[in-house]
Parts: structure tokens; sequence; C-alpha cells
């Protein structure tokens, strides 16, 4: 059917009481007159209405200051209504919803960012954020929003002068106390209640959005509030939602670049919280993409926590080590991330990789090495074994299966040499091009083709080599003589990663580390 829909007729003595949609009846001298209605008139009409109440407005410092007039005046009034008539929420309650309007005008301020300095200059900080711990929180959540608006890394450009407005509204709303305001009103929130679920959402879009403009913010929240508390027992609750998720992702980008909130959470318990958080998925996967991503968020927690020493200690204690084990022999999607856990928990942690060689951790190491999945099989146990030293008990693995380990590590050896290959082939080629490139950007780049997994692989090699085992070296010999390779190739791949070793964790550690890889060289 056409949307032009046309009803033509006069009609004197016609008694039908038939009605129809879009006429229009006038009366006109006893005569009822029923005209036509083109009805893409109106539709153009109301769509001319619904843009003309979507317009942007123009918003330059006059519009500013209109605004914040409004707003203080409104805010005034609340005020003064609320000590007026403190037990008659009715006589107050237009002040309120005023006030709610103006608080949603402001947000009109996230369009023009090169704003924000006056916004600060004219003093209405200190008043938006006071209403963070108003009475009434439906305010205190339009703040919240009104906050996120104006922190959305969105409405900023990527260059240093236009990140420089954005800065200065931060500085101010730290100044002004907004992250002890902000979870103080968190606390309050209600989960069970859409609205404040919502706020509880937005309140942490805001503290993201500060750490991204003032990355010392990380530290400063975790300082001076709970938050740290509130996300720990956020993840705590069995029950999966939209904020638990957020909680966990916050909580990784709090401890990812700091080592003050890493120890602060281990200090906390933290590192068994978020154990008890993963434990929950050792036997079964995540139910949709959202919890996918939260898991991963909780594993990003556990393994910038196992940063400090002192919490790969708690991650033992805590039984960390056997909780991985156990989540990589259930094979469900948390496989790798528990072997990521591990890789963190037992780097210069020598305890750590004691218990996890005396609780049969080589069996589902080398199961993952080989590119096997190891199945789950009923009514089988395991008993630690307690034969043999933890290095022999290595050790022997390669040699089980006709050296099947060593197989598999010379198959990654080839492989990733072939990538190293290629890319420094590549390298020369632009190289001739006249296109300069220093000896530290060349090397970058070959670590980043696989040089730094190829390097592993020679330094197992030569853990292997100086064993000193025949048939271990046989085997070695035998392999790199299949692919026309000798052991030169091996040592000058061990020399590139002696010669650049650096001095992060001191000169004493470089020094060890050299002299070890050094020892593998001259045995080689």
């Amino acid at each position: 059917m056409s949307t032009k829909r046309r009803r033509d007729y006069y009609d004197e003595d016609d008694n039908n009481d038939e009605e129809y949609e879009n006429d229009a009846v006038f009366a006109n001298g006893g005569k009822s007159l029923k005209v036509e209605v083109d009805l893409s008139l109106l539709e153009a009409l109301e769509k001319s209405q619904s843009q003309n109440k979507n317009a942007v407005e123009v918003v330059d410092l006059k519009t500013l200051k209109k605004l914040v007039l409004s707003f203080e005046r409104k805010l005034k009034d609340n005020i003064e209504a609320r000590l007026k008539y403190p037990n008659q929420p009715d006589r107050f309650a237009d002040s309120e919803i005023d006030l709610h309007d103006d608080l949603h005008k402001l947000s009109i301020l996230a369009g023009a960012p090169e704003l924000y300095p006056d916004l600060v200059n004219l003093n209405a900080i200190p008043s938006i954020l006071n209403l963070l711990a108003h009475d009434n929180t439906d305010i205190a959540v339009d703040v919240v929003q009104l906050l996120q608006d104006l922190t959305d890394p969105d409405v900023f450009e990527d260059d240093e002068e236009s990140d420089e407005p954005a800065r200065v509204l931060v500085d101010a709303l730290v100044e002004n106390n907004v992250l002890e305001l902000l979870v103080q009103n968190l606390q309050r929130l209600n989960d069970s209640d859409p609205d404040e679920m919502a706020a509880v959402y937005s309140t942490l879009t805001t503290v993201e959005n500060l750490v991204e403009v003032k990355p010392a913010v990380a530290e400063m929240v975790c300082e001076r509030t709970k938050l740290l508390k509130w996300l720990l027992g956020k993840i705590k609750v069995r029950e999966f939602d939209s904020n638990k998720q957020y909680a966990s992702e916050i909580l990784a980008i709090l401890l990812q670049n700091s080592a003050a909130n890493q120890r602060r959470v281990g200090q906390m318990n933290g590192v068994d919280v978020v154990l008890q958080a993963v434990a929950m998925y050792k036997s079964k996967d995540p139910k949709s993409l959202d919890e996918e991503e939260m898991v991963e968020n909780l594993f990003d927690c556990l393994c910038c926590l196992l940063m400090p020493l002192e919490n790969k200690e708690r991650f033992v204690k805590a039984e960390g080590v056997e909780l991985m084990i156990i989540i990589m022999k259930q094979k469900k999607s948390a496989y790798s991330s528990a072997i990521r856990a591990l890789d963190f928990a037992m780097t210069k942690y020598p305890p750590a990789c004691e218990r996890f060689v005396d609780v049969l951790g080589l069996k589902t190491a080398f199961a993952a090495f080989m590119g096997k999945i190891p199945v789950n099989k009923k009514n089988k146990k395991e008993r630690y074994q307690e034969e043999g030293s933890r290095r022999e008990r290595l050790l022997s693995k390669f040699v089980e299966n006709e050296c099947e380990k060593i197989d598999r590590l010379m198959e990654l050896y080839m492989r990733y040499s072939d990538r190293v290959k290629t890319e420094t082939e590549r390298l020369n080629h632009l190289e001739l091009d006249d296109l300069e490139m220093d000896e530290e950007e060349k090397y970058n780049r070959k670590l980043e083709s696989g040089l730094y997994t190829l390097q592993l692989i020679a330094v197992i090699l030569g853990h292997i080599w100086c064993s000193e085992h025949p048939y271990m070296r046989a085997r070695i010999e035998l392999l790199l003589k299949q692919q026309k390779l000798t052991n030169k190739d091996v040592k000058d791949i061990l020399q590139e990663y002696h010669d650049n070793i650096g001095d992060l964790d001191g000169p004493e550690e470089k020094e060890r580390a050299q002299a070890k890889i050094q020892k593998f060289i001259s045995a080689f």
C-alpha cells in the first residue's frame, strides 16, 4: 500500500458510521466534510521536529557561562528546599528534577573539550563533584554519567595539544577528590537496581578514562580509596554479570604497570582471591564471549600479581601451581592461560619450579610441548614421585620414547630459524634500497620475527648438552647433521643472545646470566 493514502468525498446524507484513521472531520453548514490527508507530509513534519529536537547546539564560552550559572542556581534552590523542608520530599522534588535536567544539559560540553579549562576556571568542578554525595542517588548517578561523558577518550584527539584540556580537567577533578567521592558513591550503589547497576559500570568507565588521561591515577585511586577491596569483592561473586567482567578488567589495568599496586593487592590476600575466581573455570568453559573475556582478565591479573617475589611465594603457598596443572589437565579454554601463569610464577623463583616438578607438572608440561592436550582418565590416581633429583627427572623426559622431545625441540628450532633467516634477508634487501636502519632496530625486528623464541630453544639445547648425557648429545648432533647444520650454528645463536643480555635486573644478574650462557657456548 502506498504511504500516501487519499480519501476524497463529500457526503451530505450518508449515515455510514465507519470512521477512518487520519481523516479530518469539519462541520460545514451541517455537512460532514472528510478531507484528504497526505501521510508523507505528516512523516516529513515528524522527521523535521525530531531533527530540531536533536539539533546540536553550538557551544561557546557564552553558552558555557549560561549553563554553569543555571546549574549553580538550580543547585542553590535544591539545597535551600532540602534545608527548609527536610521531611517533606514533595516540597523539594521539583528542585531536584530541575537539577537533574541541568546536569544533563552540562553533558553537551563533551562536544567542546577546548572549553574544559574555562569550566575549571568558573569553579564549577567542586559543585558538580559534591553532588556525588547527594542524598538522592539519582542525582549522584547523573553526575557519574556526566563525568563519564566529559572524560570519554573519543572526545579527545591524539595529538599533544588536544590532550591538554583533558589534562586540565582531570587534574582539577583529582584535586577536588573525585576518586574518593566516586568510590564512596560506588559502595552505596545496589546492583539489583538496573539504574544503579548502570551507574556502577559508568563509575568504572570513568576511572578507566581518568587513568588513560593521567596514568598516575592508577596508583592514586588505590592509595586514597577502597576501590581495590571493592574490585576483589566483586570478582569473588560466583554469578557472572557485565559489572563483574568490567571489575576484572579495571583490576588488570590497575595492576599492569604498578609494582606498588601488585604488592598492595598481594597484602590484601588478592592472590588467593584471584585463584579462587579462576578455579571456577577449572572444569568448565565460559558460556559467552563476555565471560570468556572476563576469564582472560582474571589471568592477566594473576600474571601481573606474580611479578613481585613475595606474591610468587603466596601463589605457591595457596597451591596455585597445583591449580594451574589441574586446569591444564582438564583441557578447557583456560589451558593456555594456565601455562602463562605458571611461566610468570616460576620465572626467577626456584621454589615454584621445585613444586612444579614435585607435583608431576613435567608430564603435563611436556604433553603441551609435544602438542598433545592431556585427556582425562577416570579412576586414575597419580602419586607424587620422590625418586631422583628434580633435574634428573626433568632431563629424563628428553630421553624417554627415543628422545621424541629432542626431536620436537629441533623441529621448533628449524621452524624459527627459517623465520629469522627470511627476516634477515628482507632487512638486507631494505638496506640495499638505501633505507637506513641501525643495528639495534635490525635486532628488534629479528626478535619480533621469532629470534627470541629461537634463542630460548638454543638455551634449552645448551642445558641438555651440558648434562653430558651421551645419548642426548648424539641425538642432537644427528638432527643437526640431517639439517646440514653443526654445533657452531647453535653457538652463534647463543653468542648473539649472550651479547644482548640487558642489565634491567642489575649488573650482577646480567653477569650471572651471561656466565651461564658462556658455559653453554664453551660446551658446544
